[in-house]
């Protein structure tokens, strides 16, 4: 008898802490001021698929924030399991919700792949053994959706001696085959250093890998640095049908930033479908603009200051050219920091100015617009329903579209 007491003490200690937690958090909540959008053109609607993940700044305070649905869910009004498995990507939460069994431990949306028919996954999982080697494997997966359907294995890596790291950067189906496009530091001899880029093909059906394609490597001694980037994925799960890889060369000063060596550096295209490596020789596309893009597969979207105005630039990547400029109503501030975010056709501009103080000096700005015509949908300004909202700073994290 004594025992059941005793758990059933434990058991209402628990209920109370629990409880008690709970009326802190919310007595703690009410306290923030809560942001809302104030519409200033365009109709509301507009705002249903935003989501901003941004951090409340006062003092030595800081509470991350989400305003989704012109609502303000701070960390702490969210449940324990919430805050136990972190913020998620949208897309993965959709996807989890679809196929709960084979998204199990998936949570990187740049190593996933999505069509009508199927869902697909790559990683690549690796540790370095006593020897000091790397031993490394691809994890695979790929879900036909009309069945539900899952096949799951894992392979090596081929030659995996050589690869110090490989980092999965796009995954897609390309005639029922597994493309897996990786960017990878690789064992050089004596000092000098190595990075590639590679593109491997995986059989789903028989469970091997194809072929190993090194589609770019480059080698160097320190001073010199080299480096691969990409623009920003705004489709990163979406079938594309080229990506574009920015090579970087320059010198690293001890005393000093780093130099680019600007007539080594090129903009390089693949294409999925033709199998193609090419240089990109458009000359009104700058390096600096390919890096600070934002990519779908099929355009580049580059966002730049002209004339005391933001232009967005849209640059076809099969036909490497300019096929758009278009003027957004947004003023240019050097004071302000923009985040921006693509989605059916539509741009979301977010504009956030900072005083010295690293505090939010005014309403943080949001613009929807037309890519194509650069007509303004909606123009709107957050408001907070308490007067000391001024004295907090809101720092914006991501922008994120449904």
């Amino acid at each position: 008898m004594k025992r059941y007491l005793c758990s059933i003490i434990i058991g209402m200690v628990v209920i109370l802490s629990i409880g008690t937690y709970y009326v802190k958090v919310a007595s703690s909540a009410s306290s923030l001021p809560k942001y809302t959008f104030k519409t200033l053109e365009g109709k509301d609607k507009e705002l249903d698929p935003v989501i901003i993940h941004a951090t409340l700044e006062n003092g030595t305070f800081y509470e991350p924030i989400r305003l989704e649905s012109n609502t303000t869910t701070y960390a702490s009004e969210r449940s324990y399991l919430e805050n136990l498995t972190g913020g998620q990507n949208h897309q993965i939460e959709r996807l989890i919700k679809e196929h709960r069994s084979f998204m199990r431990g998936k949570d990187s949306i740049s190593s996933l792949y999505e069509d009508d028919d199927f869902l697909a996954y790559a990683w690549v999982n690796s540790e370095i053994t006593n020897n000091g080697k790397m031993e490394a494997e691809f994890d695979i997966g790929l879900l036909e959706k009309k069945d539900e359907e899952e096949t799951s294995f894992q392979i090596e890596l081929p030659d995996q001696e050589r690869i110090m790291n490989a980092d999965v950067r796009d995954v897609q189906l390309v005639h029922s085959k597994l493309q897996i496009l990786t960017m990878n530091d690789v064992n050089s001899n004596n000092e000098k250093q190595t990075k590639e880029v590679h593109l491997y093909t995986i059989d789903v059906a028989n469970k091997k890998v194809l072929s190993d394609k090194t589609l770019l490597s480059e080698s160097f001694t320190y001073p010199n640095q080299v480096d691969f980037e990409m623009p920003i994925d705004v489709a990163p799960s979406q079938p594309n049908n080229m990506v574009f890889i920015s090579l970087i060369k320059g010198v690293n000063h001890e005393d000093g930033p780093f130099e680019e060596k600007l007539k080594e550096s090129k903009l390089l295209s693949y294409n999925y479908e033709t199998e193609k490596l090419e240089t990109v020789k458009n000359e009104s596309l700058s390096l600096d603009m390919a890096r600070t893009g934002y990519a779908d597969g099929k355009n580049l979207y580059v966002v730049e200051t002209e004339a005391d105005a933001y232009h967005l630039k849209t640059f076809d990547l099969i036909s490497q050219t300019f096929t758009n400029d278009t003027e957004l109503d947004a003023a240019v501030n050097n004071k302000e920091q923009y985040t921006v975010a693509f989605k059916k056709g539509r741009v979301y501009f977010l504009l956030n100015e900072m005083n010295q103080e690293g505090k939010t000096s005014k309403p943080v700005k949001l613009l929807i617009a037309d890519i194509k015509t650069g007509k303004t949908l909606y123009k709107g300004e957050t408001v907070t329903n308490k007067k000391n909202g001024k004295s907090f700073g809101l720092f914006i994290d991501d922008l994120e579209i449904k």
